[in-house]
């Protein structure tokens, strides 16, 4: 069936992560099509009711690997069809065989058999996603082809924030294999991405010679309990959808944590959106009105120790990094500290990354050290390396769960929790590093729903050997009521972390996509239609505000640097020295 013009297609949204909100079901959500037929069809009601004109057989789990008996397999695959089929009658929606990435060597054969039982069912439109390479589906799409001459066949890609699938191809080229590929009608991209992260990697395309698909997460996921869960963001990511299609993205909808609720703002911006001749992708969000910086403060006080958080680079040219480091060193700056890997973007390790700061830049540094995708064998050994170097200070975080979530069962390793690995290190302490043990920093949560229980965990994180606690960002008059009453209940030295914004666009990005930051609305007004100097004078102000009211009951500050304007960290440091004149 050819696209309308005119009028975008809009798809539903995710159903795994939309089913297990619903249910708590951990068993894969296929199965579900036999043994809870009713919650499926009500899911594809609610997305149909939403707005979407097009839904996915809940079939994207659907294969030999995830379903090794064929018997079941095949009942699944069938009751998925079916159920849609039900489903879409009610509305005229079109129903698309959803045909899921794998990533077993036995792919292309799935793929294929896959196909065969969707055209024995009379499935004559198919969506191949979240692949991450474009050969291994062709046998697939030629069955296809030959079967259904008129099929329509879509394929979509996921590629992380910097535009490479996890088989290391890069997105223009996965894109120009599919559209120079006579079997595929249209062709984009799918989960792996919020939707600015996907903006960002669709402006540099160009005009495309098929249809664009564009169907992001809702944003990045926090892990919680063992529960990987999503922010509700609905109406910014409907305006970014609007966004991306008036940039020239004609197939459109919603992966990992999008809800009915997502598709049905979706629904209403589309419909206002207009997509006139020559319009480019989105560039940066305009910037409105003002707010003021909360007072207080005290004269007199004595020196904070203050850490500044740098990202090592994403390639290997560290200039920038080991320039700010000197700038700020020069500053006033005691430490630098040193993610690792933020938002499961691949960058330079931070250990490695920490000591060429400390060797060529001649300031202490704090290498953060994730939980993520390390086991004992890569920690004892990166602990060894960063002894060698004279690094004395690590913060131990748990990591950002990986955004490529192709698959069930390849959602990153995490063999130990932040509990864990303090601990870990602690003992280390005792046995290898007797002489000069590590001082161990851990994270504190100061925007958690439940503090009583972060604080509870704070203490064990203490307990364990941690004696150091560095926060989240501090924004809101709650989160500084919370930092006052962890100093009153913890026995640690405590840095209050501060993150200055970079402009409107920055703030919107961080409290839609960033799970855990709470920006004031106030706040985001006030950068609203500013220039970029305008912005930081604000968002200095704002912060040192912030500083201020938490000055007394902090030992120091850990101050994040936002998207590399260190003329903002500056500044705000220059306000927090003031305190101590």
């Amino acid at each position: 069936m050819p696209l309308d013009p005119s009028r975008p297609l809009l798809f539903d949204g995710a159903f795994g992560t939309y089913y297990y909100s619903l249910t708590g079901d951990e068993a894969p959500c296929e199965l579900a099509n036999l043994t809870s037929p009713d919650t499926v069809l009500r899911i594809h009601r609610e997305y149909l009711a939403a707005g979407a004109r097009a839904v996915k057989t809940n079939t994207f789990a659907a294969n030999p690997v995830s379903l090794p008996d064929p018997e079941q397999l095949s009942r699944v695959i069938a009751a998925g069809w079916s159920l849609a089929e039900q489903a879409a009658k009610e509305t005229g929606a079109r129903v698309f065989a959803d045909i899921g990435g794998n990533n077993a060597e036995t792919a292309p054969g799935d793929y294929l058999a896959v196909a065969e039982r969707f055209l024995e069912l009379g499935a004559r439109e198919f969506l191949f996603e979240t692949l991450a390479s474009f050969d291994e589906v062709l046998p697939a799409l030629g069955l296809i082809r030959e079967r259904v001459p008129g099929a329509a066949v879509y394929v979509s890609f996921a590629v992380s924030q910097d535009g490479y699938s996890r088989r290391g191809h890069y997105c223009r080229v996965l894109l120009e294999a599919a559209e120079n590929c006579p079997l595929v009608d249209a062709a984009g991209f799918n989960c792996a991405c919020g939707p600015s992260h996907m903006a960002n990697l669709l402006r540099n395309l160009g005009p495309r010679r098929k249809p664009l698909i564009a169907m992001p997460n809702s944003g990045y996921p926090s892990s919680i309990n063992g529960r990987v869960l999503f922010e509700d963001n609905a109406g910014y990511f409907a305006q970014k959808l609007a966004a991306l299609y008036e940039a020239g993205a004609e197939i459109l909808g919603g992966c990992c944590g999008t809800t009915p609720r997502h598709i049905a703002l979706a629904a209403e911006a589309l419909a206002a959106a207009s997509r006139p001749a020559g319009t480019g992708l989105p560039g940066p969000l305009v910037p409105g009105p003002g707010a003021a910086a909360p007072g207080g403060g005290r004269p007199g006080a004595r020196r904070k120790t203050i850490a500044v958080e740098l990202d090592p680079p994403f390639d290997y040219d560290c200039s920038f990094i080991l320039s700010a480091s000197a700038e700020l060193r020069r500053g006033g700056v005691d430490f630098i500290t040193v993610t690792d890997s933020p938002l499961s973007r691949t960058r330079a390790d931070s250990l490695m990354t920490a000591a060429k700061i400390r060797r060529e830049a001649g300031i202490e540094v704090l290498p953060h050290i994730s939980c993520r995708d390390k086991n004992h064998i890569a920690l004892r050994a990166g602990l060894l390396g960063a002894a060698f170097e004279g690094i004395s200070h690590v913060l131990v975080v748990t990591g950002d769960p990986p955004t490529q979530t192709e698959t069930r069962g390849r959602d990153g390793v995490f063999h130990l929790s932040s509990f864990d690995l303090i601990s870990y290190i602690h003992s280390m302490n005792s046995e290898v590093f007797s002489k000069a043990p590590f001082v161990i920093g851990g994270a504190l949560n100061v925007n958690a729903v439940n503090f009583p229980r972060e604080l509870e965990r704070a203490k064990k994180k203490l307990s364990l050997g941690a004696s150091a606690l560095f926060t989240q960002p501090i924004f809101s008059d709650a989160a500084v009521e919370n930092f006052l009453t962890a100093r009153r209940e913890l026995d640690c030295r405590l840095f209050a972390g501060i993150l200055p914004v970079a402009g409107y666009k920055n703030a919107l990005f961080l409290i839609n996509e960033v799970s855990g930051i709470e920006i004031p609305p106030r706040v985001v007004e006030a950068l609203r239609d500013k220039t970029p100097e305008e912005a930081a004078k604000i968002s200095i102000a704002y912060s040192a505000g912030i500083a201020r009211r938490v000055y007394d009951a902090a030992d120091g500050f850990y101050i994040m640097t936002p998207l590399r304007k260190i003329a903002i960290v500056q500044g705000l440091i220059e306000e927090i020295r003031r305190e101590e004149t």
